[in-house]
């Protein structure tokens, strides 16, 4: 399993439709490109205010970085940051900046949802298979013994980044699990980073009009070539891409969106998704089946957090957080097919 909330097919590669109006004779063909199974999942990368000779080794180049991060990120590359931290017995390992990052970051998202969201679910996340041919629910004796190896606040960092998000390039550090048998995983977390180190990239080498979707993960750099704001479409949740409940407009932002549908499977008739409770171990319950955020360029690796956070809280409480947070603002999509919005969040819905 690699890094990233892992997408059950093609049609259910990104929860958001961008809305895109025709070029005019004045403007520039959109120069795009898409990898497949990149992160594993669908990504495109696409440059509106570019010549395609000047576009398309920026793009190319942006892909190449993506998979730099996974190789640091996922747990299950063999090399990787994160899998010499969970095969190293609770010693010492000597990580680069993105993880050390990384890791900082899950466990401030760790202690904000009160545990709720933790980065050492990995043994846990490897017992439900959910992207597998055939999943099925691992035995109950398994689940408790995974929960009992989760607690990221015996998560040990030598050397801390900033807090900010602009981690500070070339800053090593030591890494340390106090409990030999947890494992991190940052799949909650690490398609929104690698996204914003892409925008960062992209805007470095002079595009002004971008998108940049790493399987819903969408980051909007500055407007259309036109001035106005990107139309970011917001899919019914468990639709296929077929319908699409509203849409928000974004100019420099990002837009991160996630639902129970993304990975899920049915056992004897119960339907079991890849939110985890850890309490528990099993799928979280609440009456949210998907959320959308909207915040500033720059913060996809919060949204990726907030939205796992906001899925296990419900609409209520969810809510109640997004609003004690500057600079975010979120929908949610209850059980019932309710749109609950956030103060800030303009949501203009299909009618």
């Amino acid at each position: 399993m690699k890094i990233c909330k892992l997408l059950a097919s093609l049609a259910l590669c990104t929860a958001l439709i961008i809305s895109q109006t025709a070029c005019t004779a004045k403007e520039k063909e959109p120069i795009s490109d898409t990898q497949y199974d990149l992160l594993n999942t669908t990504c495109t990368i696409t440059i509106y205010d570019m010549k395609e000779t000047d576009a398309q080794p920026i793009i190319d180049e942006a892909f190449e970085l993506c998979k730099e991060y996974e190789k640091k990120l996922s747990k299950t590359i063999e090399g990787s940051d994160v899998y010499k931290i969970n095969h190293n017995n609770g010693q010492p390992v000597s990580v680069s900046e993105p993880t050390n990052f990384l890791i900082q970051k899950g466990t401030y998202y760790g202690a904000l949802s009160k545990g709720r969201f933790d980065i050492t679910v990995g043994r846990l996340s490897n017992l439900w298979n959910f992207s597998g041919d055939n999943p099925t629910v691992p035995s109950q004796e398994a689940i408790q013994d995974a929960v009992r190896s989760i607690d990221y606040t015996k998560i040990h960092i030598e050397k801390k980044s900033k807090t900010d998000n602009k981690p500070q390039k070339g800053l090593v550090s030591n890494v340390w699990i106090d409990n030999p048998k947890a494992e991190i995983d940052l799949g909650g977390i690490a398609k929104g980073y690698i996204a914003d180190r892409v925008s960062d990239f992209l805007v470095e080498k002079g595009a002004k009009s971008a998108i940049v979707n790493l399987g819903g993960n969408i980051v909007a750099i500055g407007s259309k070539p036109d001035g106005s704001p990107w139309n970011i479409g917001v899919e019914k949740p468990f639709s296929y891409r077929s319908e699409i409940l509203g849409a928000v407009e974004v100019k420099n932002k990002t837009v991160v969106t996630s639902g129970i549908y993304e990975r899920m499977f049915e056992e004897n008739g119960v339907l079991y998704h890849h939110i985890l409770d850890i309490t528990t171990g099993y799928p979280a319950e609440s009456d949210v089946e998907a959320v959308t955020l909207v915040a500033d360029f720059g913060k996809s690796v919060d949204c990726d957090a907030l939205s796992t956070i906001c899925l296990m809280l419900g609409s209520q409480e969810g809510a109640k957080l997004i609003e004690s947070i500057d600079g975010v603002e979120a929908c949610f999509v209850d059980k019932s097919g309710n749109i609950i919005a956030t103060s800030g969040m303009t949501f203009n819905s299909v009618k």
